[in-house]
């Protein structure tokens, strides 16, 4: 498989870490076995310290002073996994990023298979850990669920959008400005762009150390930021479309109302001042034009958006080897 597979492009390995002090050295030793098998000519290991409590920034550090092909950033503060990735994306020079996680359940060994399938014409290759080590009630079914409203929401079919090992051409993301839990929709925002995308089965090792960060809060925060991206993909640039859509339903369910109402007071003599419809009517209306100026609104900021360049959600401590 090594022998087959020839690395043309320069390739960015980014990998968030949070309190993987003792993951750290094992991961890196297991990338360079994987990066000097494939014998790639370019490439950049970036690890992104997310504010750890721990050791993890020393340990960063220690790998950047004895190899200069590693890179690190060091955060202020937490800002959590999105904004880690992020980061790594915006300072990275590789066509090629790979991410993956710190914690060694990602098998570095796995990445000549997403290569190969990007040399095969992909622009995003996704990992689908098939047979997961985690806890099956707080992690794997809440997992499933939410991959499949994904799946289903966005149109872009996944077993696996929690998998953070995955390969992207930079063309279809360097652009891309996430925040909240978005990381794992890359993909739908590369779809956008037009990536051809596909998906391969990937190890999964248990935790050896340090505990998992995620928890079932993370499910609601995850499904609020999918209604976001779907309102990015459909309605990103003509918002309107959308505020205006729902503001001239809810108008002409207020005209019917209005209709009933007067039909009520001409044939069955109900007073329309009496009648609770005739209420309901004026607030529909009323609430139906919000949404249109709404609308006008989301308009004019979408022009805004495009016209001033945004700040990262995210601030650096300290930069190393860039």
């Amino acid at each position: 498989m090594f022998k087959s597979l020839k690395i043309r492009k320069s390739i960015s390995i980014i990998i968030p870490a949070y309190n993987e002090e003792k993951n750290i050295m094992p991961l890196y030793k297991k990338l360079k076995e994987t990066i000097l098998k494939l014998k790639i000519p370019n490439y950049e290991i970036i690890f992104i310290d997310d504010g750890s409590a721990d050791k993890t920034s020393e340990e960063i550090l220690k790998l950047c002073r004895d190899d200069k092909k590693v890179k690190g950033i060091i955060f202020k503060r937490n800002y959590g996994q999105t904004a880690a990735i992020s980061a790594g994306i915006d300072k990275s020079r590789g066509e090629i990023i790979i991410l993956m996680d710190a914690d060694l359940q990602n098998d570095p060994a796995d990445i000549p298979n997403l290569l190969k399938k990007i040399e095969e014409g992909y622009d995003v290759v996704s990992g689908w850990r098939y047979n997961r080590k985690d806890n099956f009630l707080t992690r794997v079914l809440p997992s499933k669920v939410a991959n499949y409203l994904i799946s289903i929401i966005s149109g872009v079919k996944l077993k696996d959008y929690g998998c953070t090992l995955k390969a992207y051409k930079k063309e279809f993301i360097k652009n891309i400005k996430i925040y909240g839990e978005m990381h794992r929709f890359i993909p739908i925002y590369a779809h956008i762009n037009g990536a051809k995308i596909t998906e391969i089965k990937v190890r999964h090792h248990p935790r050896r150390y340090g505990k998992s960060k995620y928890g079932l809060i993370r499910i609601f925060k995850v499904i609020l930021d999918l209604l976001v991206v779907k309102f990015i993909e459909s309605y990103w640039t003509k918002p309107i479309y959308f505020f205006g859509g729902v503001g001239f339903s809810v108008i002409i369910f207020s005209i019917i109302i209005a209709l009933i109402v007067l039909i009520q007071k001409f044939f069955y003599k109900i007073w329309a001042h009496k009648n609770p419809l005739l209420t309901l009517a004026v607030m529909l209306f009323i609430l139906g034009t919000q949404f249109i100026l709404f609308g006008v609104l989301a308009e004019i900021e979408v022009r805004n958006f495009f016209e001033i360049k945004k700040e990262p959600v995210y601030k650096i401590s300290k930069k190393i080897n860039f």
